[in-house]
């Protein structure tokens, strides 16, 4: 099981120095935050370019005054 989140003893230490609710929002938004970095990694996609030296084709058409 990959335990994700804080550990009880930040959740506490959270809730101790900044209070109850502010500690646990933060740490929940530190979850969701977490939870949502770890779907990007898994979504990732990775971009292999098939035909090469067509970027400094673009790359000029960008640069061209308008």
């Amino acid at each position: 099981m990959n335990n994700r989140g804080l550990s009880y003893n930040s959740r506490k230490a959270l809730m101790v120095n900044i209070g109850d609710n502010a500690g646990s929002e933060v740490a929940d938004l530190l979850t969701q935050l977490i939870d949502e970095i770890e779907e990007l990694r898994r979504t990732k996609v990775s971009i292999t370019r098939i035909v090469p030296g067509q970027t400094d084709r673009i790359r000029e058409f960008i640069e061209e005054p308008v």
